[in-house]
């Protein structure tokens, strides 16, 4: 989903603007990732609302989600290999209800949780991956919608991603401030090695995946993404890079649809190099 300044009201104008957009998506609107095969689907056996942010371990599945109706935010684990649902956390605070992308570092699992609007504010919990107790929280006064992890550091993106804030954790500096070198608005990035992976959309049927060195932020490799489906309200998808996304080597998986009213929410898993 590409995010938008929230508005009270959509205009039946804006609907049918949109409708029109999506009506005039290419045909190949669904053609998955560029160089990656796809390998199958997962369905997620449990309550998930907008999702956000995705994250994977050797046996779980962890994905945020956001119930805007009810402004609360939730952390959700499953079962990796049969999609059950185990466990959700509550990670709401207060006006900050919307989850983010998510990152899973030394035993913890970072989730930045912000107001539902451009430069607003936001905190990122550090929480422990066994207990789901908060670790630890830093309040930064700007929305943050995705953030990747290591021992030592945290970059994470503001509203679509257009600065990144980078945190040393060893350190009680401010964090530095950094532009997006791309137009894609990312949704969820990870560490990998040396270089950041970062996917989100671009246009309602289209996204990228990107991998950036770090720290020059010189964009290296870029695949582009087909849709899921129709963008929402019209369905549940759009890009499959434009939500959640989680890399185990070559082996990449996105979580790009919302539940629960048209069925479960699919873990969609791709080879890269294909």
């Amino acid at each position: 989903m590409i995010r938008k300044t929230a508005r009270p009201v959509m205009t039946m104008a804006l609907l049918l603007l949109t409708s029109l957009s999506v009506a005039a998506a290419p045909a190949q609107y669904d053609s998955g990732i560029e160089q990656a095969r796809a390998l199958g689907t997962l369905s997620l056996k449990g309550e998930l609302f907008h999702v956000q942010g995705l994250d994977i371990d050797a046996q779980h599945i962890w994905v945020t989600s956001v119930d805007k109706a009810n402004h609360k935010g939730y952390l959700h684990q499953f079962d990796r290999k049969t999609g059950q649902f185990l466990r959700r956390l509550d990670v709401s605070d207060g006006a900050r209800y919307h989850p983010g992308g998510i990152a899973i570092a030394n035993g913890s699992i970072w989730v930045p949780v912000a107001e539902y609007r451009p430069g607003s504010s936001a905190v990122l919990l550090e929480i422990d991956t066994e207990t789901l107790t908060v670790r630890r929280k830093i309040e930064v006064g700007d929305h943050l919608g995705c953030v990747a992890a290591t021992e030592q550091r945290l970059v994470a993106g503001n509203w679509d991603s257009r600065l990144f804030y980078v945190f040393d954790l060893g350190s009680t500096a401010p964090p530095q401030v950094v532009k997006n070198p791309s137009p894609t608005a990312y949704q969820d990035m990870k560490f990998v090695g040396d270089q950041l992976v970062a996917g989100g959309a671009r246009t309602p049927w289209s996204g990228t995946l990107d991998w950036i060195d770090w720290p020059s932020m010189k964009i290296t490799r870029t695949l582009r993404s087909g849709a899921v489906g129709l963008v929402r309200p019209f369905g549940r998808g759009g890009a499959y890079t434009g939500e959640g996304l989680a890399l185990e080597g070559q082996d990449l998986y996105l979580l790009p649809e919302d539940g629960p009213k048209n069925g479960p929410g699919r873990l969609f898993h791709f080879k890269l190099g294909a």
